[in-house]
């Protein structure tokens, strides 16, 4: 049974198409292979969960302890315990109070590793002349990244790959991800073009639909 996911909706029809064209064309000119994949988020970040639920949990119970019981530590310290799991499903069911609590690090190591993981887990690795290129979008914390094999890292290096993330996720922030995301792999392909050209017999190894989780 597949749940509701955001990913799933955050592109249109018509994007898709479009995104999926521009993949095509890039990669016409190019033993290089570039996917896009899109995800709700890159990790369950169960701490914050834990923490927003105990603070929560705990500032409720005191409001009602001062307020209706005379604050009484007999009564907050029992209803900070059952006031716990609602709060917790607050932070679990609501991202906006999750992400509020998640600090810049936590956010962009949970993307990297998420990228890395998806890259091997989709078989991106697996390219004849290893030339993937990942563009990895989370959308609960608002960030891109973009990865490449080994082939890749011989030409053109993660600073140059970062610039590319930082437009699309500006344009993610615009409202205008999927222009950003085809300008990223337009220009992308330009420099995979110069580096790594077609060549007879070069296959399609990896899908061109976006994938999303």
């Amino acid at each position: 049974m597949r749940y509701y996911l955001k990913a799933d909706h955050f592109f249109t029809e018509d994007e898709r198409r479009r995104i999926k064209e521009t993949t095509q064309r890039v990669e016409s000119r190019t033993i290089g292979e570039i996917a896009v994949m899109v995800v709700d988020s890159s990790d369950r970040y169960m701490e914050t969960e834990v923490i927003g639920g105990i603070i929560l949990g705990s500032l409720l119970s005191l409001i009602m302890t001062i307020v209706h019981f005379h604050s009484s530590i007999w009564v907050y310290v029992p209803l900070s315990f059952l006031l716990f799991f609602p709060a917790w499903f607050v932070f679990n069911k609501f991202p906006v109070f999750k992400t509020a609590s998640i600090g810049l690090k936590r956010k962009e190591h949970a993307v990297r590793e998420r990228a890395i993981r998806a890259f091997y887990e989709k078989g991106l690795y697996r390219t004849k002349k290893n030339t993937g290129v990942l563009f990895f979008l989370s959308l609960l914390e608002h960030k891109v990244w973009v990865l490449a094999d080994r082939g890749i890292y011989e030409k053109i290096d993660q600073e140059t790959l970062n610039k590319f993330a930082k437009s699309v996720s500006q344009g993610v922030k615009e409202g205008r991800a999927c222009d950003a995301l085809c300008d990223a792999m337009k220009d992308i392909g330009e420099l995979l073009a110069r580096h790594f050209p077609m060549t007879p017999g070069d296959i399609d190894e990896l899908t061109d639909e976006i994938i999303m989780e």
